[in-house]
C-alpha cells in the first residue's frame, strides 16, 4: 500500500491505524539505514555571522538559500538579529570544499529571518525580510543586487515582530498572497505575554498589494505553510502558534477561497481538533505515502507528528504518530543533559539518497530557561523504511550544542550530497559539508512556467518507487524564520532513473518524466525535460 492514494474505503478512522501500518509495512526495510557523514566547515568557508540580541530576539534566527547570481549555486542569506544581516556568495565547486564571500548587498539590522520568493516573476529572486520593525520586499536586479520594493509594490511593512511567513499564488493572481505571522506587542510594558500581535494577509491589488487582512484571532505565530492538505485544489493557511494558551490559542487553520475573505476552520464547522503546544516550526512531506501531507510540528518537548485521519470525510482531523515514528525528539540524546529539549526550525529531506525521507531538527534552549536543556544537539532522525526513524545526529557529526534556531538542508556544492547551513543565537553560524561516500542515487529538479509564478508554487511533484509514489508539495513558507528556493532534491536509492510528473498549479498533470539519475534537469509545462551541468 506504500503506493498512489490509499482507497476511499480504506480510510474510516476505524481503520487509519490498520491502514498506516500497512502501507509502511510493504516497502523494503532499512532497518540499519546508511548514515551520512558531515564535516564542518564553518571556519574554512568563510561565514562570520552570529544572531545576537536579548528578549526581543529570542525567536527567530532565519536563513535563505537561493541562487542570486545565476549560476545555480545557492547563495546564503543569514539573520544577524541586533547584528547586522549578511549575504554570502557561494564560490564552491562541485563536489568541493565549502567557499562563501560575504557581500553587502543585503546588510540590514533587525533581521529575524527571510524566504526567497520571484514576487513579480521575472526570472529574478526577491527576497522578503521579517524585522522587528517594517518587514521589507527586496527586489532581486540581477547579480546578487537588490533594491528595497516595500513602498513601490504597495506593500505595508507594518511594525510588529515578526516571525513566521508563508506565500501562495492564488487561482487566476499574477501576483502572490503573502502571509506575515507577528509575534508579541513589544510595546506592551505592562504584561507583554498576552498581547499577541494580529497576523497580517496581504493578497494582491492589481499590480500591487492591497492593504493587509488582519487574521483575528492570532496567538504569537512562529511558523505557518500554505497547504492543499485535503487535495481540494485551495491551499489552507496553516498556523503554528506560541502563546495565549490560557486566552483559547491553539493551532489554527484558515481557508482561503478566491475572492472571498479569509476564514477560520472550527472544531462546530469543519472538524477542526484543538491542538495546544509551544508551537515554533512546521514541516510538510508525504511521510505515510497516503496521497496526504503530513504535518511535523516542532515545540517545547511536544513535537507532533500528524496524520489525516480519514481523508473521505472532508474534515482537517489529524491523528500524532510522533511516539511510534520515533520523532519525539524530546530529550537530548547526546551530551548528558536530560531536561527537555526545546524544538525549532524542522526539514524532510533525504540525506542518504536511500528514497526514504529524513527529518532535521534544529535544537536550542530559548534563552536560560532552567527546566530545559542547555545542551541539546540538533537531531538527524533517518527514516528506516518501516514508518519509523532513528536518531544518527551524533555519528552524522551534526550535533552541535549550540543554541540554534533557523536551518536550511541544501546541496551547497551540487555533488547530489544535501549539506547543511545552521543560523546560532549569540554565536556563529555553522555549515557542515557533506563528505561521506553514499551509495544511492540522487535527481535534482527545478519547475520553470512561464508568467506568473514562474517557480510553480503551490505544484506537487509525484515520484514513484516501484510500487509507491511520494508526492511533495512545493511551497514557500513554513520551517522557522527560514526558507530556500532552488534545486528540488529527490534521493533514489539503487534505481538509475527516477519517474516522475508535475502537478501544475493550475490543475495541469504533466506527463510522466523517465529522468536519468545523478543530474539536474529543469521542468515546463508541456515541454521535454532539459538538462543542466554546474560549469565550475
Amino acid at each position: 500500500m506504500r503506493g498512489g492514494v490509499l482507497p476511499l474505503a480504506l480510510t474510516s478512522p476505524a481503520l487509519i491505524s490498520a491502514v498506516l501500518t500497512s502501507a509502511v509495512l510493504t516497502s523494503p526495510a532499512l532497518a540499519d539505514p546508511a548514515v551520512p557523514v558531515f564535516s564542518e566547515e564553518t571556519a574554512t568557508a568563510g561565514l562570520a555571522t552570529s544572531f545576537e540580541g536579548e528578549w526581543e530576539y529570542m525567536v527567530g534566527g532565519g536563513v535563505a538559500t537561493f541562487d542570486c547570481s545565476s549560476d545555480g549555486f545557492p547563495e546564503l542569506f543569514l539573520s544577524g538579529g541586533t547584528a547586522p544581516s549578511a549575504l554570502y556568495l557561494n564560490s564552491s565547486t562541485t563536489g568541493g570544499a565549502l567557499a562563501f564571500e560575504k557581500t553587502d548587498a543585503l546588510t540590514m539590522d533587525a533581521v529575524l529571518g527571510a524566504y526567497p520568493l520571484d514576487i513579480d516573476s521575472d526570472g529574478v529572486m526577491d527576497l522578503v525580510v521579517l524585522r522587528q520593525g517594517r518587514n521589507a520586499l527586496m527586489r532581486g536586479l540581477g547579480d546578487c543586487q537588490f533594491k528595497d520594493a516595500t513602498a513601490s509594490w504597495g506593500f505595508d511593512g507594518g511594525d510588529a515582530w515578526s516571525t513566521a511567513f508563508a506565500a501562495i499564488w492564488e487561482r487566476g493572481q499574477t501576483w502572490p498572497t503573502l502571509a506575515i505571522g507577528n509575534y508579541i506587542d513589544r510595546k506592551e510594558e505592562a504584561f507583554p505575554w498576552g498581547s499577541c500581535t494580529d497576523n497580517w494577509l496581504h493578497r494582491p491589488g492589481g499590480d500591487r498589494f492591497a492593504a493587509p487582512i488582519p487574521l483575528t484571532p492570532s496567538f504569537c505565530a512562529l511558523s505557518m505553510i500554505f497547504t492543499d492538505w485535503n487535495r481540494s485544489g485551495h491551499p489552507s493557511l496553516r498556523v503554528s502558534n506560541d502563546r495565549e494558551y490560557y486566552k483559547a490559542g491553539q493551532e489554527q487553520m484558515w481557508h482561503l477561497e478566491p475572492g472571498q475573505p479569509p476564514r477560520l476552520y472550527t472544531e462546530t464547522d469543519d472538524g477542526w481538533k484543538r491542538l495546544r503546544i509551544w508551537g515554533m516550526g512546521i514541516a510538510s512531506a508525504d511521510v505515510t505515502l497516503d496521497g496526504y501531507p503530513d504535518f511535523f510540528l516542532t515545540s517545547m518537548a511536544d513535537n507532533k507528528l500528524q496524520v489525516l485521519k480519514d481523508a473521505a470525510s472532508g474534515k482537517p482531523d489529524y491523528a500524532d504518530i510522533a511516539f511510534k515514528s520515533g520523532v519525539t525528539a524530546h530529550r537530548p540524546y547526546a551530551g548528558g543533559d536530560e531536561r527537555p529539549s526545546t524544538a525549532w526550525h524542522p526539514q524532510f529531506a533525504d540525506v542518504n539518497n536511500d528514497a526514504v525521507l529524513d527529518l532535521f531538527i534544529a535544537k536550542g534552549n530559548v534563552a536560560k530557561m532552567p527546566d530545559f536543556a542547555a545542551n541539546d544537539p540538533n537531531n538527524l532522525l533517518l527514516g528506516t523504511g518501516t514508518g519509523t526513524f532513528v536518531e544518527a545526529g551524533d555519528r552524522a557529526g551534526v550535533d552541535s550544542m549550540a543554541i540554534s534556531r533557523g536551518a536550511q538542508v541544501v546541496d551547497l556544492n551540487l555533488d547530489g550530497a544535501l549539506d547543511l547551513v545552521v543560523v546560532n543565537r549569540w554565536a556563529q553560524a555553522q555549515v557542515w559539508r557533506q563528505t561521506g561516500d553514499l551509495a544511492g542515487n540522487w535527481v535534482q529538479v527545478r519547475l520553470q512556467q512561464p508568467g506568473a509564478n514562474r517557480d510553480a508554487i503551490g505544484a506537487v511533484i509525484e515520484i514513484r518507487h516501484d510500487d509507491k509514489v511520494e508526492r511533495h508539495e512545493i511551497t514557500s513558507g513554513g520551517g522557522h524564520a527560514s526558507g530556500s528556493n532552488g534545486w528540488l532534491h529527490f534521493g533514489l536509492g539503487a534505481s538509475a532513473k527516477a519517474d516522475l510528473r508535475v502537478l501544475w498549479p493550475d490543475g495541469t498533470e504533466g506527463d510522466w518524466l523517465t529522468l536519468a539519475a545523478q543530474g539536474f534537469h529543469i521542468l515546463a509545462p508541456g515541454q521535454p525535460p532539459q538538462a543542466w551541468t554546474p560549469d565550475r
